[in-house]
């Protein structure tokens, strides 16, 4: 049996040599885990930015999926150790792991999602989660005051005709500086990258958030990923739009709201710098989409605060 590599996922070829050899095995590494874990086929492979996934079926008949990760991406090491975790508590139910080959077996669930949900439902959803979610964080969990305290410092070397308004980039190396230093910012488990595509409807509830990419952090930094997420429902009046989602959030979930806007004003600077910073990697200039999501990125941060 040979799995086909959904084209999606094979264009990651052009991020390195690490990209390329994994995608070269991963045919050969789905065929062994199907095989070792007794599972049949059951539909054509999924993909996300940095895995597959393929629809299954168990020994036992049961609806899965056999998800195999890009061993490359530390972000979702930990991802079996969260699920586990949980134990389906507010997240898709972890049914087998194999966290050498990244490979997990899980629960399936269906295929709606909250996007193009109205906003203050999609995110009442996504904040009622947090209270499942955010339990105390296993020792294993890389903290998330050690990533921003390296992106932070990149920030700062960025040159000053970069398309990022100073002040934005000053404001967010202040931020950081203080969440960083503050042991507030560690101890919870946070999922890291919620928001409206990784939300399912299930059988067994009626939400239940997928793809983690844990760490131990503060829960306020989860707020982010719902505002940029979803464009279409805010781009006509950006500035309504994202203190709609922002308060929303803050609100149903109990969170304090300068501490969240602070982790919004760090989070989107530092994702615009992203573009600049790969760009740079890859020896071009900005293009039109570079452009479009620093000026998406800046327009979030200046929202949250007017």
């Amino acid at each position: 049996m040979r799995i086909e590599i959904p084209p999606g996922l094979d264009e990651q070829r052009d991020g390195g040599p690490g990209w390329a050899a994994w995608l070269d095995r991963l045919p050969r590494l789905t065929a062994e885990l199907v095989e070792e874990w007794a599972l049949t086929v059951d539909g054509a492979a999924m993909h996300g930015a940095c895995s597959v996934a393929l629809p299954v079926r168990t020994e036992t008949d049961e609806a899965a999926v056999l998800k195999i990760t890009f061993d490359g991406d530390d972000e979702s090491e930990h991802e079996h150790l969260a699920l586990q975790r949980w134990g389906g508590v507010g997240a898709v139910r972890l049914l087998r792991a194999d966290p050498r080959r990244r490979a997990l077996l899980l629960e399936r669930l269906h295929t709606e999602n909250l996007v193009g949900r109205w906003d203050v439902e999609a995110c009442e959803v996504i904040a009622g989660l947090y209270a499942d979610l955010h339990v105390p964080a296993s020792p294993q969990l890389r903290l998330v005051t050690t990533y921003v305290a390296r992106w932070a410092a990149a920030l700062s070397d960025m040159p000053r005709g970069a398309p990022i308004p100073r002040r934005l980039v000053e404001q967010t190396l202040s931020l950081a500086d203080g969440l960083v230093s503050d042991p507030a910012s560690v101890g919870t488990m946070i999922h890291g990258d919620l928001h409206q595509e990784n939300v399912l409807t299930a059988d067994r509830a009626p939400w239940l958030a997928i793809d983690p990419k844990p760490m131990s952090g503060d829960p306020h930094y989860e707020i982010a990923p719902v505002l940029w997420n979803d464009w279409t429902q805010v781009h006509d009046d950006v500035r309504s739009g994202v203190r709609r989602r922002f308060h929303t959030l803050v609100d149903v979930a109990g969170l304090d709201e300068e501490r969240a806007r602070d982790w919004v004003v760090v989070r989107m600077i530092l994702n615009a710098h992203w573009s600049i910073e790969d760009a740079q990697r890859l020896g071009r200039p900005l293009d039109a989409d570079d452009r479009e999501w620093i000026t998406r990125c800046i327009a979030i941060a200046k929202a949250v605060q007017d």
